[in-house]
């Protein structure tokens, strides 16, 4: 049950992803500097599936690591799940990214919306870890 637990959880993170990532499009590719298509609208690997395989396996296992460190630690409620996972998120995932974007000299707003991914995307993997 617990591969089964790590898996939804992960597709889980995968999918909340790419709500975000479709609702912050816009400001995404303007912050993140990423090759655009032809149109403009859109990043010009789009249809490259490297990027999407690496974000459903990376989600995977950051559900699997979750799991373990929540059986470890008797977390088992949905609150504390979804209280873990926001924690994970913001205080260990969003400052290696925040790290690596200053000295990287990102823009601040792509922090922001990709510490706003890990956070609220582990939150995700959280909540539904303890649901199964």
């Amino acid at each position: 049950m617990g591969f089964l637990a790590v898996l939804v959880a992960g597709i889980a993170g995968f999918m909340f992803g790419a709500i975000w990532y479709t609702v912050l499009a816009k400001p995404w590719m303007a912050a993140s500097g990423v090759a655009l298509n032809e149109a403009g609208d859109a990043p010009a690997n789009q249809k490259d599936p490297l990027p999407y395989i690496t974000s459903i396996v990376g989600a995977i296992l950051v559900a699997g690591m979750m799991r373990h460190v929540f059986v470890l630690s008797g977390i088992d409620s949905f609150g504390e799940g979804l209280v873990s996972g926001f924690g994970v998120g913001l205080f260990l995932v969003a400052p290696w990214i925040a790290t690596f974007y200053a000295f990287g000299a990102r823009p601040f707003r792509l922090t922001l919306i990709d510490g706003g991914y890990a956070t609220f995307g582990c939150t995700v993997i959280g909540a539904v870890l303890t649901l199964l």
